[in-house]
């Protein structure tokens, strides 16, 4: 991870109102602390450490979740964008970058708070195409208006 360019490390929130861009980034983790599974709305919270964090469209509202930290979030779509505390680099949500391959955890925290099915997750059985004809309808009707996985000079795009 470390020592690749800015244009590599840019990220943002689902609607696209809010993008950031990152010089490097340090170690990724997993948080398990009910915190992160409630500010995630998720199991867990996969965060990675970055280092001179830009915000490069919008920027997040915080939420002050402890004495010892603030998350940052969209304030119009609610994607989860960082967990700061006091210091020259904050975590950023890890599903937040454009390329998210680029911000692979190396580790887990809080494991006291790990949800007693997480473990088992892989071993669920997987739908595939063309397993449900009515699933694969349904995907196939799907019109995205998620912000892309790369820079816009407009947002949002003409409809």
């Amino acid at each position: 991870m470390n020592g690749q360019t800015s244009e590599m490390l840019t990220g943002g929130c689902q609607c696209g109102n809010i993008r950031f861009r990152a010089e490097r980034l340090g170690s990724g983790s997993i948080c398990h602390c009910r915190m992160c599974q409630k500010a995630f709305g998720s199991f867990y919270g996969p965060l990675i450490t970055a280092h001179g964090v830009v915000w490069i469209r919008g920027e997040p509202k915080r939420f002050r979740s402890s004495n010892r930290a603030s998350r940052g979030f969209c304030g119009d779509c609610g994607t989860p964008l960082t967990y700061e505390t006091p210091g020259p680099t904050i975590e950023l949500a890890i599903g937040a970058f454009d390329d998210p391959t680029r911000a692979a955890p190396t580790n887990q925290v809080n494991p006291n708070d790990k949800l007693a099915f997480v473990d088992a997750l892989a071993s669920l059985p997987t739908e595939r195409p063309g397993d449900d004809p009515k699933e694969d309808a349904f995907n196939r009707s799907v019109v995205s208006y998620q912000h892309p996985d790369h820079e816009t000079s407009v947002w949002p795009l003409e409809q």
